[in-house]
């Protein structure tokens, strides 16, 4: 497709600049309506290199308001980044409702310069493929609007933009041994980028390739593409405030009788069996921590469950005898304004653990599928649409090499009341109990069919639901420290028998 471009295309200077002046007028009216409007707008900049990006970002936002929108450029990965997921840099940085986020390079680093460089193999690129347009998926159905921008120049016009930079005192720096050499190797990093664009080019999110041999021309296009998506997505908010979409009771009969009745909740441990038996897991615990420091494991818990289901005690318990530079526990609240302000799952990436650490979720990102769906603080739609969103995060953690597991600490009805009426006459445990846990409880119906449905659909192999039998404290928590043990000692043994392989091979 690329070497059919034709790159000869140029634009006289008067038609320029009436174009950019009119576009750019229309640019920043646009901008203040989708502020208004609360829609946050990410531009990609990718292209062959010299091809003018930087030049280009500039053109585009001297139309702008500066106070509406953020530039990113995205280099080789920093050692932070490096030992996180490779799209956790950009979910931390996606902009919040009304804002633009301009990538000066992106996500597509890793298919295209990490691909040619060989830092990502050939039998990662349909994992990173669909990782990708996961990623872009998720952000336009949660509203955003994604422009992506391909800059195309010819081997002999980027040639002769890199002599001209290599002999600037100020610019040489810019063309780095990697730029020639990709230069030298043009046609192969162009069928890269061809490759790129034909499993990353959807409905929701187009390439629009720019012609870039005459910078004003390119300008131009840039302007206009940029333009005509931006009132298309004003016009499909506008349609959608207008649309009816129908209400279900949101209850599938599917679910009624599921998973959570078939749970012997009567399972127990005596004192002194508990205490034996949790000495011995946490003093493993405690050497496997080690392991996965050594060895670069990240390691994702999630805890879930029923309001007085035992979640702060087996947390606790579980991270007595861990080294706490090595751990953080996050407690997950109500959305606060500004996490209001991006997607749902925005909170969570900012909390993902980096290799060799340990990230504990007091409460999850299926708040969206429970509460959030009980109450009414999202859609039908919304919390529908979740269940995918969640398994695809889950599965891009454990592609990444992290150990995921989620646990929902089960009591029934009657543990749970006497539980709250504990609570509510021992003085140094009131803190605990609220009345919006009563209000609650009186919805434990609606919320075992929530859960129901929760644990069927999105328990996997690479992120399984463990549902713990809560009644008793002691059985609860020494199953839960067992299972971490299960998993990592499990996830080690995988590990090093790689390492072992790799060095046979090396």
């Amino acid at each position: 497709m690329l070497e059919k471009i034709d790159l000869s295309r140029t634009v006289k200077k008067e038609v320029f600049k009436q174009v950019q002046n009119e576009q750019g007028t229309r640019l920043g009216e646009l901008q203040r309506a989708l502020k208004e409007a609360g829609v946050p707008v990410i531009v990609v900049f990718e292209g062959m290199g010299a091809a003018g990006k930087g030049i280009q970002i500039n053109r585009l936002i001297e139309h702008l308001d500066p106070r509406g929108f953020d530039v990113y450029a995205s280099n080789r990965n920093t050692e932070e980044e490096a030992m996180r997921p490779f799209l956790w840099r950009y979910w931390t940085v996606i902009p919040e409702k009304g804002r633009f986020a301009i990538f000066d390079r992106s996500w597509y680093r890793k298919v295209q310069v990490d691909r040619f460089n060989g830092d990502t193999r050939k039998k990662e690129l349909a994992g990173a493929f669909q990782d990708i347009n996961t990623f872009e998926k998720q952000l336009t159905d949660d509203g955003y609007v994604i422009i992506k921008l391909f800059l195309h120049i010819s081997q002999e016009e980027q040639k002769k933009r890199f002599k001209k930079l290599d002999s600037s005192a100020e610019n040489g720096w810019r063309v780095t041994k990697q730029d020639w050499e990709r230069n030298k190797r043009y046609n192969e990093y162009l069928e890269i980028n061809e490759e790129m664009l034909e499993n990353t080019d959807t409905g929701y999110a187009p390439w629009n390739i720019i012609e870039s041999t005459n910078k004003d021309y390119a300008a131009m296009k840039i302007l206009n593409c940029v333009t005509q998506t931006l009132e298309e997505g004003l016009r499909q908010v506008e349609a959608k405030k207008k649309a009816v979409i129908p209400k279900s009771d949101g209850i599938d009969s599917r679910y009624q009788i599921g998973v959570l009745s078939g749970v012997d909740v009567s399972k127990s441990l005596t004192r002194e069996e508990y205490k034996e038996q949790l000495r011995a897991l946490q003093k493993k615990l405690e050497s496997l921590h080690s392991d996965l420091y050594r060895l670069r494991i990240p390691v994702v818990l999630g805890f879930e469950g029923w309001d007085a289901g035992g979640k702060g005690g087996a947390i606790r318990r579980l991270t007595n005898h861990l080294d706490p530079r090595g751990y953080r526990v996050n407690p997950t609240a109500s959305p606060n304004d500004i996490e209001k302000k991006h997607h749902y799952l925005w909170r969570f990436w900012n909390r993902v653990p980096k290799a060799g650490h340990i990230a504990i979720f007091d409460r999850t990102w299926y708040g969206r599928v429970m509460v959030e769906r009980i109450e009414g603080f999202c859609s039908e739609q919304e919390w529908k649409r979740a269940y995918q969103e969640i398994n695809e995060m889950e599965a891009h953690l454990a592609d990444s090499g992290a150990v995921v597991l989620k646990f929902w600490m089960h009591i029934d009805k009657d543990e749970q009341e006497r539980r709250f009426k504990e609570r509510m006459e021992i003085p140094e445990k009131q803190w605990k109990i609220t009345d919006e846990d009563w209000r609650n409880r009186e919805k434990w119906d609606q919320y075992e069919l929530a859960v129901n449905e929760m644990l069927v659909r999105t328990s996997t192999t690479y992120a399984p639901w463990v549902v713990v039998e809560g009644n008793c404290k002691y059985y609860a928590r020494v199953k839960v420290v067992q299972t971490v043990v299960e998993a990592l000692e499990n996830k080690i043994k995988e590990v090093k028998a790689i390492d072992k392989q790799n060095k046979k091979r090396g």
